[in-house]
């Protein structure tokens, strides 16, 4: 027997969910009956599906033992089992996308570390928090050999062939002085049935069952082993609404996500009609660590008559819900649909939409509670911008969901609220994006409006560069970027066209200097205080837009030159005018693009220039 090391992850994990998840210790029994469970529903389904397994003599269950004098404590299920090697992928590998990133966020703070391994899901290893040996003899169903997996947590397993029959998996914990209270049948009992009584296969507790029978001196002890089934065996989301409580729910939510933490939301629908089916969903209270992932891990299971068909199917939600953890049971499709019908299903395709309507509903209910939805919002509000952007037939909900920072409110705003705080003659939505917002609001683009008291919303997120253009209207209000050139053409008065006409000369000499440098130059009229500004054409990408692209790896994206204000009425654009030097009027001329440039947050293309031409400015004015 070889002695196998784990991967580093493995290691690292193990160490933070023993000193981490100390306080939950009781959970890792039931996170070994969540995956005998699962083992279950896999091989039900193939022998429902699958002629080869037909024939396979399948009797799902799970049967739990102890033995108080050895403190031992064994699960055993009936499942699939594993192979070999689904014992190295599986048991000692994290073969899981995100670890190492998950890794990196552990802070040594027990508490915080600890909703943090909740989200990741903590399965199989949390045995090592009560168990110094931990040993799996599994046989994976249609193969005739058993392995057997042993390890004390500490950095190495050992890895053989043995005998087992029939198909499944047996797990024995030598539990430690931390764990030695679970080799009782009383706390094991209480634990099933406060984690485990949905599970919908039968858990059976073998015990060691003493009578006395007889009286006085014939009293004879009598020991019989019996075995009790702990559990209801129903699949909780078939069960009546009525007779489920919140606890309920909750403790169903933690087995399918392995969360520590109960869910911010859940809805349970039974529906019956034109189409029978049911669903349970979740919002958690934490974003999943994988969440901005491309290979993320879907949350939802589809079963079709409470047999359980497939954990890995990302069209059971649309991608901006990915979030969300739970149930479809549908009543309507065939036990062996596959990953192809599911896509082009439909049926299927009916709920998906009866159920993203679902969703969203509880969470415009759940929006009237500012304080609940704020803190919603903080984990999720990015997916629903993105579905802002990709689902048009519930765009109208989508828009009364999103939030955004704003120039007149604390926090968050909606559209709706921004609406009602319009000045009576505003027709347009107006917002300014970029990355800080500390930038952004002191940006000089905002100098006009301010000074009118126009609303501005302040986008720093760098999703709301392609989504709220995309966007384009909230109802009757046309949303515009006040980082481009024609967003102040509707509050241009009598008085700014005046100046503009004034200035022409001025501008018509700047842009000569400036040349090839802007595509334009323009008298400002959303400047107070600021002597210039840079906005791009109504039809370029913004400048931030300009950076994401870049960021994701489009080189050949053709230079697009900013255009320059400046504000008629400030004292340098006014002295500008008197300046007959030409050096002297390209240096503060090139000083204004400049610094307008810097304020955006763009990379100047010649720092060394831009220094001198401060120093000498420095120089002159001393």
């Amino acid at each position: 027997m070889a002695k196998r090391k784990f991967k580093t992850e493995v290691n690292q994990l193990l160490q933070l969910i023993i000193h981490s998840l100390y306080s939950h210790k009781e959970i890792f029994l039931r996170e070994l009956i969540s995956n005998a469970s699962d083992a279950l529903d896999k091989l039900k389904h193939l022998t429902l599906t699958d002629a080869n397994f037909k024939n396979l003599n399948f009797d799902p269950r799970i049967d739990i033992s102890f033995d108080e004098n050895k403190k031992t404590l064994t699960v055993s299920d009936t499942g699939i089992g594993m192979s070999k090697d689904d014992l190295v992928e599986h048991i000692s590998t994290i073969a899981r996308s995100g670890t190492k990133s998950f890794l990196d966020q552990l802070s040594g703070d027990r508490k915080k570390d600890s909703n943090l391994i909740g989200q990741f899901g903590v399965g199989f290893y949390s045995s090592f928090m009560v168990a110094d040996k931990v040993e799996i003899i599994s046989k994976k169903a249609g193969e005739d050999t058993a392995s057997k997996w042993v390890s004390d947590g500490q950095g190495e397993y050992d890895l053989s062939d043995t005998e087992r029959d029939p198909p499944g998996t047996t797990i024995t914990l030598f539990l430690n002085d931390n764990g030695k209270e679970y080799a009782y049948k009383w706390s094991i009992e209480n634990i099933i049935k406060k984690y485990s009584n949905h599970i919908p296969f039968p858990i059976f507790l073998h015990y060691e069952d003493t009578t006395f029978e007889g009286k006085g001196d014939k009293k004879e002890e009598k020991k019989e082993q019996k075995a009790d089934q702990v559990n209801e065996a129903s699949a909780l989301w078939k069960r009546s609404k009525q007779d489920l409580k919140e606890e309920d729910y909750n403790e169903f939510y933690k087995t399918i996500s392995h969360d520590q933490e109960d869910p911010l939301l859940y809805t349970h629908t039974q529906a019956e009609g034109t189409l029978d089916y049911t669903t349970l969903f979740y919002i958690p209270k934490k974003a999943p660590i994988d969440m901005y992932r491309a290979d993320y891990r879907p949350g939802v299971k589809l079963y079709v008559k409470r047999v359980f068909i497939t954990d890995d199917e990302k069209e059971l939600m649309p991608s901006y819900l990915r979030f969300i953890r739970g149930i479809i049971d549908a009543e309507d499709l065939p036990l062996n649909v596959s990953r192809e019908i599911l896509q082009q299903n439909v049926v299927l395709e009916k709920i998906k939409s009866s159920s993203v309507k679902k969703i969203l509903s509880e969470l415009k209910k759940l929006s009237r509670d500012n304080e609940k939805y704020a803190a919603f919002y903080k984990e999720y509000g990015r997916p629903l911008k993105e579905g802002l952007y990709q689902d048009f037939a519930n765009k109208e909900t989508l828009s009364e969901l999103v939030r955004f920072k704003s120039t007149k409110t604390e926090g968050y705003t909606s559209f709706s609220e921004y609406v009602e705080r319009m000045k009576e003659d505003q027709k347009a939505i107006y917002f300014i994006t970029g990355e800080k917002e500390d930038n952004l609001r002191n940006s000089p683009l905002l100098e006009m409006y301010l000074k009118k008291d126009i609303e501005v919303l302040i986008l720093d997120d760098e999703i709301d560069e392609i989504v709220i253009p995309a966007y384009g209207r909230y109802k009757d209000h046309e949303l515009k970027a006040v980082n481009r050139s024609d967003a102040a053409e509707d509050l241009k008065t009598e008085e700014d066209k005046k100046e503009e006409k004034e200035l022409k000369p001025l501008i018509e000499r700047i842009k000569k200097v400036l040349g090839e440098d802007v595509k334009d130059v323009k008298a400002s009229t959303r400047l107070s205080d600021s002597p210039s500004c840079v906005v791009v054409d109504e039809k370029d990408p913004t400048i931030q837009m300009q950076e994401m692209l870049r960021q994701m790896g489009q080189d050949n994206i053709p230079e697009i030159k900013p255009i320059l204000e400046i504000n008629p009425t400030h004292p340098i654009v006014k002295k500008l005018e008197e300046i007959k030097d030409d050096n002297a009027f390209e240096e503060i001329s090139r000083l204004l693009l400049e610094q307008a440039l810097l304020i955006e947050g763009v990379e100047i293309k010649n720092p060394a220039n831009f220094v001198k031409r401060i120093n000498s400015m420095m120089q002159k004015a001393l």
